[in-house]
């Protein structure tokens, strides 16, 4: 079975604590679950992902990418060899 375990709280910054944290959370959750529940927790994870992903990009989201993709150089003079 897999448990409902709450997410730990992860920092903004985003360090390696944090992955650790979010392996032990894993492994508390699926640490009794047979095969068959942790291929569900996958597959619906998965789809919410999925569905997710299709939605319509917000069109002022996507003009500000848009924005900030043409301002960035394709091939800044520090990044020449």
């Amino acid at each position: 079975m897999i448990y409902d375990i709450p997410l730990p709280e992860i920092s903004p910054a985003f360090t390696i604590e944090d992955i650790h944290k979010i392996r032990e959370w894993n492994y508390e959750r699926c640490r009794d679950a047979t095969t068959a529940e942790i291929v569900d927790d996958i597959r619906r994870g998965a789809g919410e992902f999925w569905e997710r992903l299709t939605q319509p990009i917000d069109p002022a989201i996507e003009a500000k990418v848009d924005r900030r993709l043409l301002s960035v150089s394709k091939t800044p003079e520090h990044w020449r060899f």
